[in-house]
């Protein structure tokens, strides 16, 4: 058993989700939305690396070491694993170890809407689920994998930082790699899955110029690729992916882009009115030919009306998902208020000095 294993267990033990331990203080826990120490002692230097040293890769703790940085997931058993994240603080040695849960939920679990099945299903193009840090981007596409997994003969390949979910075979071929240890970058391990007989390739995150230049070539050429990017809404989403490229390439990139769009799916997480956990809410734009032509334009301000007029297809605005969870009383005003992007429409359920405050903020 491994040092760090007892205080795993006090996690657990308590129900919390987060467990943080950095040099010069003492070991404390998430519980609930608010952090508790769960020792006296503030931790050593010495115990710090014994216990970080431990469950680490000896290559991934070079990298670190010389990095400041480090993101892998920790397996203590078969119930529990961990994403890690290990990084350098003004007193030494720092560390944040989040709960994974194994059992991976479905998408009418999550709330998912019907739609985003349906990305599951294609044979090749492009599919992105967007969403600042902490939006459950992973939890969604965990789904979708798994839906894939249960329902249809694929090879699957995923790249990750860390690996999160891990997948047991099912109808598919499920192979998992993890940045840095298994394969160097996102990049090297789309680049590698061209050549692997795959049928689906997930790229944890679409962060640089290869990468997403890869996964385009990847979708051109037959892939289903489905990948993530920090964008909140359909519109920003497709912005970003042409805006990496030299403004000389932006043309090309932009009709390769209109061909290989399958779908984006944005998401937010709401806290629940009742204080108990929290709901996913979700933008949906689904390429059709009027998407393409928009996209090969560069006239996205005009995909608004489309994502508007395509309700019959499955799309959403992520105000209509928002308005809906006000209105079935899900969520409260001021939630409501604060995760919208067109605030003036919900400032009116605002109480009234609240309401004064935001207009005059």
């Amino acid at each position: 058993m491994a040092k760090i294993d007892a205080l795993f267990k006090e996690l657990i033990t308590r129900k919390g989700s987060d467990l943080h331990i950095s040099e010069g203080q003492p070991a404390k826990i998430r519980v609930h939305g608010g952090i508790h120490a769960i020792r006296e002692e503030n931790l050593t230097h010495d115990e710090m690396e014994s216990m970080m040293t431990e469950i680490c890769d000896q290559r991934a703790w070079d990298r670190y070491t010389a990095k400041g940085d480090l993101d892998f997931a920790y397996e203590m058993d078969d119930d529990n694993r961990f994403r890690c994240n290990y990084f350098k603080q003004n007193k030494g040695y720092g560390a944040v170890f989040r709960i994974i849960p194994t059992k991976i939920a479905t998408l009418e679990q999550l709330g998912i809407p019907p739609v985003v099945k349906r990305f599951g299903e294609m044979r090749s193009g492009l599919v992105l689920v967007t969403g600042p840090t902490g939006s459950g981007k992973s939890t969604t596409l965990a789904a979708l994998i798994d839906y894939v997994n249960s329902n249809y003969n694929r090879h699957i390949i995923t790249v990750e930082e860390p690996i999160e979910f891990v997948h047991r075979n099912k109808r598919s071929i499920i192979t998992q790699r993890e940045v840095p240890i298994q394969t160097p970058t996102f990049a090297d391990g789309l680049r590698a899955a061209l050549r692997e007989d795959a049928d689906i390739v997930l790229v944890g995150e679409m962060r640089d110029l290869e990468t997403i230049s890869l996964a385009l070539t990847a979708a051109e050429t037959g892939l289903l690729v489905f990948g993530t990017l920090h964008t909140n809404n359909a519109r920003k989403t497709v912005d970003r992916l042409v805006d990496v490229f030299p403004s000389d390439q932006q043309s090309q990139v932009r009709t390769m882009l209109s061909a290989s769009l399958r779908g984006v799916v944005a998401q937010l997480l709401m806290k629940k009115s009742d204080g108990k956990g929290r709901v996913a809410v979700n933008e949906i734009l689904v390429a059709t030919p009027a998407v393409s032509a928009i996209i090969r334009e560069g006239a996205t301000q005009k995909l608004t009306d489309v994502i508007t007029g395509g309700a019959s297809l499955g799309m959403q605005f992520m105000d209509q998902a928002i308005w809906a969870q006000l209105q079935s009383g899900a969520v409260t005003p001021f939630e409501a208020y604060m995760k919208a992007i067109d605030k003036t429409r919900f400032r009116k359920f605002l109480p009234k000095e609240m309401a004064e405050t935001m207009s005059d903020g």
